[in-house]
């Protein structure tokens, strides 16, 4: 492949790593309050972390050496999603996308636990109130349920924008570096492994050899902790 083909192919398989398997990070907010003769309105619920894909953890056995390349060899595969989670590139990428959830989270919870006191205050003294102060508490917890159903409209659109940026610099980073690997080794073609191969030989394989021109790449200090 080349040019903008290429790189449109290797977008959506980050794409598939990250974003496809990442279902709303937000739910709805709760409804309406009810007076409490009537049942009341559920919380909004509790926020959802992305199915953002965890570094793989370190195998308990020593790793086998890497398979051989074959002599003469024209053509190979890499393994995207191993790029992204195993790179330095890849790693700082998923934290920031991460650590943005988290905050958002956190902010929610607040929001969240704000709202569930009045719904508790309205459900157990509602009649002890005034008209006036129940009426009031009512218009209070109306507009929380609608700062929270905004709240996590616009954080889901800041996270799904978070990731759309981390992928398209990182499927720009690694497309000139797989052209290198591939020149380096007089490849005529490459191709993916989530493109579905039915065999291949594992000394084909190039994705040890992308993460570690990857990595000689990344700034010093990007690492996450």
């Amino acid at each position: 492949m080349r040019g903008s083909t290429k790189l449109a192919v290797l977008a959506l398989s980050v794409l598939s790593l990250t974003a496809s398997s990442v279902a709303p990070v937000f739910a709805q907010a709760a409804g309406q309050a009810r007076p409490p003769a009537a049942p009341a309105p559920k919380p909004a619920a509790p926020l959802q972390v992305p199915a953002m894909p965890p570094a793989q953890a370190a195998p308990a056995a020593p790793p086998a050496p890497p398979a051989v390349f074959p002599a003469g060899a024209k053509v190979a595969f890499f393994n995207p999603p191993r790029v992204f989670q195993e790179s330095m590139e890849g790693k700082v990428a998923l934290a920031r996308v991460n650590a943005l959830t988290q905050k958002k989270q956190n902010e929610g919870a607040e929001k969240n636990k704000q709202l569930q006191a009045n719904q508790q205050k309205l459900q157990t003294s509602g009649t002890l109130l005034s008209d006036a102060a129940r009426t009031a508490l009512e218009k209070e917890i109306e507009k929380e349920q609608v700062d929270i159903q905004r709240f996590q409209q616009d954080a889901q659109a800041e996270i799904n924008e978070l990731q759309n940026e981390v992928q398209q610099d990182f499927v720009k980073k690694v497309s000139p570096i797989l052209a290198s690997v591939a020149a380096e080794k007089g490849l005529h073609m490459v191709f993916q492994t989530d493109a579905g191969l039915a065999w291949m030989d594992p000394g084909l394989d190039l994705t040890n050899d992308i993460i570690k021109k990857l990595d000689a790449t990344s700034k010093p200090g990007t690492a996450p902790k």
